[in-house]
């Protein structure tokens, strides 16, 4: 299968998909996370190079995107620029949803901006269609979503 469980080890092999240059203190964080135990991220290989990522976050401080044992945030789906539009976001998303549900977790929530039209139509087409937050921050106007697993 070309998904599997990131380790903390392969973490930087993820530069493929993104520049954690352009932002160290997320990339640390999200690090620190996986390392803590509290992220879960999966990605998407295909000749040895990494493709796409997702990630799950069990307790984020925000009770719209956690819930303890009931809540489960999915944060930090990306893939790769040239391999967008190829099923990969898709196959990525609903890994993650059978992960949080075999984990005992009913609810799954999201953040996307109101921009990113690619994304909210691929979480719309996968059930997230139930708005519970719109709001703005410094990266712009977002949404959150969450859906019932």
């Amino acid at each position: 299968m070309p998904i599997k469980e990131l380790s903390l080890n392969d973490y930087f092999k993820c530069n493929n998909i993104w520049d954690m240059s352009k932002d160290p203190d997320r990339a640390k964080c999200w690090y620190d996370e996986l390392a803590a135990g509290n992220r879960i991220t999966f990605v998407y290989i295909e000749d040895e190079q990494y493709l796409g990522e997702v990630s799950l976050v069990k307790e984020n401080g925000d009770s719209d995107y956690t819930v303890p044992g009931q809540r489960i945030y999915l944060s930090r789906m990306i893939v790769k620029k040239e391999n967008r539009n190829q099923g990969l976001g898709g196959l990525l998303l609903d890994h993650a949803m059978c992960y949080a549900k075999q984990l005992g977790y009913s609810e799954i929530s999201l953040g996307v901006d109101i921009s990113n039209t690619g994304a909210r139509r691929l979480y719309e087409k996968k059930g997230f269609t139930n708005i519970i937050f719109v709001g703005e921050d410094k990266d712009g106007k977002f949404v959150k979503l969450i859906k019932t697993i």
